[in-house]
């Protein structure tokens, strides 16, 4: 176990895959801070801009924030990448801009945390499940949307998604006063097979009536699959979602299975 002392450490920080069962506490995310700037623009690569890049099994999180504070205009710049099998997360806030939390590879769980960011802000092909999570999005670049979900699953064969579970999307301050100006969406399909389901979550109204967005072409869109199912507030209605082969209106059964 890592004890983390209420501070700021400006670093970035790699566990590796040799490094299993590592447990980080921290004072609580208000207090204790790993924060970085890497991004794309400064010549790093997504999957090398991260502030925390944790690989080794079995890794624990609770009580910390991790950060990076590149801003919209560098794009993409991890906060937070997680390769790790079983991993997971508690009462952590994870905060960035565009491409915060890379869930890579593996089975993932978060749990009670606060995340925030502009576009594509969860993405990765990880098993990831997503609850009781505060999920705000956060005013983009002009000219730009925001898009939570950025699921990257390839062929059929893999079970992974992004499964978010009476959580709270919600926006800032900022994002509401210029919602009529700045579209927001639950996901994109990164890759082929792309999955996220949102499950009786609260959905402010911020988010668009289609509820999700294409890449840049209509490839995917009859086999990804997302889905909703029994969410509430204001943009959770359903009516005028995208009328694509690969979205789901779910029932208990189907929703079943993205529950933990």
């Amino acid at each position: 176990m890592i004890y983390v002392r209420e501070g700021v450490y400006e670093e970035n920080v790699v566990i590796p895959s040799c490094k299993t069962n590592i447990v980080l506490i921290g004072d609580g995310s208000d207090v204790t801070f790993i924060t970085g700037n890497r991004s794309v623009v400064d010549g790093w690569t997504t999957f090398r801009s991260a502030t925390l890049a944790v690989s080794g099994e079995g890794f624990l999180a609770r009580d910390i924030t991790i950060e990076n504070r590149a801003g919209p205009e560098k794009h993409q710049a991890v906060a937070f990448r997680v390769s790790a099998d079983l991993a997971a997360f508690y009462r952590c806030t994870i905060s960035g801009y565009q491409d915060t939390l890379y869930v890579h590879s593996f089975r993932q769980f978060y749990r009670e945390c606060n995340i925030s960011g502009t576009i594509d802000y969860i993405l990765g092909n990880a098993a990831a499940v997503f609850q009781a999570y505060n999920i705000i999005s956060r005013m983009p670049m002009p000219g730009q949307f925001t898009v939570i979900t950025s699921q990257s699953r390839d062929t059929l064969d893999q079970y992974t998604g992004i499964s978010i579970q009476s959580c709270l999307i919600l926006a800032t301050n900022e994002l509401y006063r210029n919602s009529n100006n700045v579209k927001s969406y639950l996901g994109r399909p990164w890759r082929l097979y792309s999955t996220a389901v949102f499950l009786e979550s609260y959905i402010d109204d911020f988010i668009d009536p289609n509820g999700w967005r294409k890449w840049s072409s209509d490839e995917g869109l009859d086999t990804l699959y997302y889905g909703e199912y029994n969410n509430y507030g204001p943009g959770s209605v359903t009516d005028d979602r995208v009328a694509w082969p690969g979205y789901h209106i779910m029932d208990y059964e189907s929703a079943y299975d993205f529950a933990v």
